[in-house]
């Protein structure tokens, strides 16, 4: 059998360029993916400008809010009452009666708000009734400040004989804030899985046990957050309790026990957002730095709340086992 030395091709160069297809990266992205990545980080920075427009205003106006109440921020503006016809002085007569008429508004609101959220998503049944209350609460959470005040006015103030007082002025702010402990109730009962119910049902536990032992403890940063963040709505309403309790201005006592806590159950008071109020429209001869340093009490008084509520729910959240 004859030998071709031509028959067998010398083996290629090393130097010599690969076929097309041949040495490329397989996990190098394609070209549709590289697509893709664009346009999630053009989403990102559009995202971020939009946050940078939201935020950098807040801060803004907060950063001016305290540089012009430095002037007059100290601790007898604090803990000294109005004086000169609330053109000296400090604001805790008014500040005072905030935290009365939310602690009373909160400690009537909350446990109603709640029982009734447990009711509403763990035993009622899910039919039109149902439906219709939901429908209710709603848009009880959707109606003017002012129109609960006047709602406050004709069942506190004048159907219940509370008159105008503190009592009439705490029970509108209940009634406001209801609906929303009721919805955010709801939603934290809600987001508890099923199957834990179901689990400590087939272990032969009633409908209460299982509420009181599983659902409630699992759903009570969400509750919790709900509560405190009306606190801080409440705080900073004013026409609820401007036809209920609250009054321009409520002489104190210049020492004694009265000039801390100058208010009874039936008394007029004064309130923080009011008091800003009248500040600013109706009293003559007040300082800038006064009115900036109430607002900035206030505001602060707000996010302080606020504050609580994110790391409360924050700390709940971490020791949930699910």
């Amino acid at each position: 059998m004859a030998f071709h030395s031509n028959s067998i091709s010398p083996p290629p160069s090393p130097l010599a360029p690969l076929p097309k297809g041949e040495g490329r990266n397989p996990f190098a992205p394609s070209a549709l993916e590289k697509h893709k990545k664009i346009k999630e980080t053009a989403a990102q920075w559009v995202l971020a400008a939009i946050t940078l427009m939201l935020v950098v205003p807040v801060a803004a106006i907060l950063g001016y809010l305290f540089v012009k109440a430095l002037p007059v921020l100290s601790f007898s503006f604090l803990f000294d009452n109005p004086a000169n016809r609330m053109t000296a002085g400090g604001i805790w007569a008014p500040l005072v009666g905030t935290f009365f008429l939310v602690l009373i508004s909160l400690a009537a609101a909350a446990p109603i708000g709640i029982l009734a959220g447990v009711y509403l998503n763990e035993y009622a049944r899910d039919n039109w009734i149902t439906r219709s209350i939901n429908l209710a609460v709603m848009n009880l959470a959707g109606v003017p400040s002012i129109v609960h005040g006047l709602f406050g006015v004709g069942a506190f103030v004048l159907f219940a004989g509370m008159g105008r007082s503190l009592l009439a002025a705490s029970c509108t702010l209940a009634v406001m804030t209801l609906p929303v402990i009721v919805t955010s109730t709801r939603e934290a009962l809600a987001a508890v899985p099923m199957s834990f119910r179901e689990a400590c049902w087939n272990m032969g536990a009633t409908r209460w046990q299982t509420i009181r032992t599983i659902v409630l403890p699992n759903s009570i940063s969400g509750i919790l957050t709900g509560v405190i963040l009306q606190v801080s709505r409440a705080a900073g309403e004013t026409a609820p309790i401007l036809f209920t309790g609250a009054v321009f201005f409520m002489p104190t006592p210049p020492h004694g026990w009265e000039s801390f806590f100058p208010y009874g159950l039936d008394d007029y008071c004064m309130a923080l957002s009011m008091h800003l109020f009248t500040l600013a429209t109706q009293v003559r001869g007040v300082s800038d730095e006064y009115l900036y340093g109430t607002a900035v009490v206030l505001v602060g008084l707000v996010l302080v709340v606020n504050s609580a509520s994110i790391v409360l729910r924050g700390y709940l959240r971490s020791r949930k086992k699910w």
